[in-house]
């Protein structure tokens, strides 16, 4: 699986968010308790959702399933003019970004472990200390097979 290289640009995105690891993951909780309140974001952009991973600079170099990292569920709007009470504001600064379009389960971990294990050291790039996040439109099926999302890494190039 190639990904696509794309340069982002700032994201202004409104959602909640939780501490957690892969070994304690509340990613059902989070967004059981953001879906709710999604409707009372007025200045959406588009209907995407966003599932976004902010981990500390270490998390990869000594990686351990207990590593806890903050989980967003959010969308992207215009601005910040009008946030529900109970949700909270993330400025995503913008750079380049692999991007794989996967399909299949959300719970399937073997597309990180290529991305990760196979494709990263591969590649021309370095990961870059920025969010991950993953795309979540029309075609995202909740525990579905044929469930398709973009998976965004955060990349800078390699140094010689």
């Amino acid at each position: 699986m190639i990904p696509r290289i794309e340069k982002l640009d700032d994201k202004k995105l409104i959602g909640r968010r939780l501490t957690m690891s892969l070994a304690n993951n509340k990613t059902g909780e989070l967004w059981k308790s953001f879906m709710p309140g999604r409707k009372d974001i007025s200045n959406k952009l588009t209907n995407d959702m966003i599932s976004m991973q902010v981990y500390k600079p270490t998390h990869f170099a000594d990686f351990k399933p207990t590593n806890e990292f903050e989980k967003w569920a959010s969308v992207e709007v215009t601005n910040f003019d009008n946030v529900p009470n109970d949700m909270e504001t993330f400025n995503l600064t913008g750079g380049l970004y692999a991007v794989f379009d996967y399909k299949g389960l959300s719970t399937d971990n073997s597309i990180f472990q290529y991305i990760f294990g196979t494709w990263l050291p591969g590649s021309d790039y370095d990961l870059d200390d920025r969010p991950h996040f993953e795309v979540i439109g029309d075609k995202y099926k909740n525990n579905d097979p044929t469930s398709e999302e973009e998976i965004w890494i955060p990349i800078q190039p390699k140094r010689k």
